[in-house]
């Protein structure tokens, strides 16, 4: 792992130094290339934007590590108002949502009850709900309370980090419930013991397993996804699909807000399915240092961007 991936990602964990950024007019600034807004009308009317386009997308609320039962209460009660401006606005939108906002280190059983709200409300407005992955200490319980949810609620999917070496594993033991997936290379700060340490057995992981979910896609599922904005990496797992005659729009291919912008929209223009992931909220900090440490070279665009 390269010494400016390393520092970013252990700055993302430092409390102390997203209390010093946050309010800073210049760290507002540069936090608008990955993100439009820290509201979610400001979301939503990205949203807007990207439809024109012919891109869906995902939204997710920032932020993590809810402590307080009624605090996971809250962030579920704004996913479900954020379901219902979907649905005003006949958005092509999912949710993105990460356990640790749902409670999951306060019970899992408050997890699961928050997580079941969001799902069943997705569910009558004909809409979709993945579960993002965090850090690797949090795999198992992600994975448990998934599938708790999953039984009664099938719109759920999860997604799952090509950087860890259980991901093959942990890919092959969820198949079977045919639920969609998420793959994704991975943004936390892991040690070598558990991830691939290496930019090149990562994105070869990656392949291998973007690979075995090509191979079981159906029509009448959902849709696996792809994460990542490796034009190298999409063009693989383009070219094997077309081989294994998946079609274009049987698959996704996801990025994030305001990265390669041009190639989503030429993607989008060639037929593919891409969806565009959008973030909100307060909380942005930690989310933004792992966005620079997936490509540091992120740095030297943002401070263009500040010098203009």
């Amino acid at each position: 792992m390269g010494l400016m991936r390393t520092a970013l990602l252990k700055a993302s964990q430092s409390e102390w130094l997203a209390q010093q950024v946050r309010g800073r007019r210049f760290a507002q600034r540069a936090s608008r290339r990955f993100m439009p807004g820290e509201d979610v009308e400001a979301a939503l009317a990205a949203a807007d934007r990207l439809r024109e386009r012919r891109i869906p997308t995902l939204i997710t609320l920032l932020g993590e590590a809810i402590s307080e039962p009624r605090e996971a209460e809250r962030v579920a009660d704004e996913y479900l108002d954020v379901l219902d401006r979907i649905e005003q606005r006949d958005l092509p939108m999912q949710l993105s949502v990460k356990l640790t906002q749902l409670g999951l280190d306060v019970s899992r059983d408050i997890c699961i009850e928050q997580l079941a709200r969001i799902a069943a409300r997705a569910g009558e407005t004909g809409n979709y709900v993945c579960i993002d992955m965090e850090a690797s200490p949090y795999v198992d319980a992600t994975l448990e309370v998934f599938r708790a949810v999953h039984g009664a609620q099938t719109n759920l999917g999860i997604c799952l980090q090509a950087y860890l070496y259980r991901t093959a594993d942990d890919l092959e033991a969820l198949l079977p419930l045919d639920a969609p997936i998420r793959l994704v290379k991975g943004a936390y700060n892991e040690p070598p013991q558990l991830a691939y340490p290496a930019k090149r057995d990562v994105d070869a992981n990656f392949f291998k397993l973007a690979q075995r979910l090509l191979t079981r896609s159906r029509p009448e599922t959902a849709p696996h996804a792809f994460g990542t904005h490796d034009p190298r990496l999409i063009m693989r797992v383009q070219d094997f699909a077309a081989g294994a005659g998946v079609a274009k729009d049987a698959y996704e291919i996801q990025m994030l807000y305001g990265i390669r912008r041009d190639d989503q929209y030429r993607l989008a223009a060639r037929g593919y399915l891409v969806r565009t992931l959008i973030s909100y909220g307060r909380h942005w900090f930690p989310w933004y240092m792992r966005r620079l440490a997936e490509r540091p070279a992120n740095l030297l665009f943002v401070a263009k961007s500040l010098l203009r």
